[in-house]
C-alpha cells in the first residue's frame, strides 16, 4: 500500500488530527520540530496553501494549522538557541539530500 491508496476523506481526517495534535502540543516548539523532522507547523501551513490551488494564502493556512494568528503563535515560541538553529540547519540540509535522492 502507498499513500496514493488512501482515499482523500481518510487523508483529510488524519491531517486534521495531526494539526489538532500539534495545536495541543504547543510545548513542541517549531524549532525543535525543524531540527528533528525537517518540518514544522509553518511548513504544514505552507503545504496546505500550496495544495489549495490558490484558494488559501500562507497566512490563512498557517492560522488554521496554528489554531491562532501567526503573530500570536510566534509570541508564544521561545527564542531559539544556537544549538537548535544548528540542528535545524542540519535537518534542512538532510531534506535537500533526501529530495535529490
Amino acid at each position: 500500500m502507498t499513500l496514493d491508496d488512501i482515499d482523500d476523506a481518510t487523508a483529510a481526517a488524519a491531517f486534521r488530527r495531526l494539526a489538532l495534535h500539534l495545536q495541543q502540543r504547543d510545548d513542541a516548539a517549531n524549532i525543535e520540530l525543524m531540527g528533528l523532522a525537517g518540518f514544522c507547523r509553518n511548513c504544514l501551513g505552507d503545504w496546505v496553501a500550496e495544495a489549495s490551488g490558490g484558494n488559501l494564502d500562507k497566512t490563512r493556512a498557517r492560522e488554521a494549522v496554528h489554531g491562532m494568528t501567526a503573530a500570536d503563535w510566534k509570541a508564544r515560541q521561545p527564542a531559539a538557541t544556537p544549538e537548535q538553529l544548528a540542528r535545524m540547519e542540519a535537518s534542512l540540509r538532510r531534506n535537500e539530500e533526501v529530495r535529490r535522492g
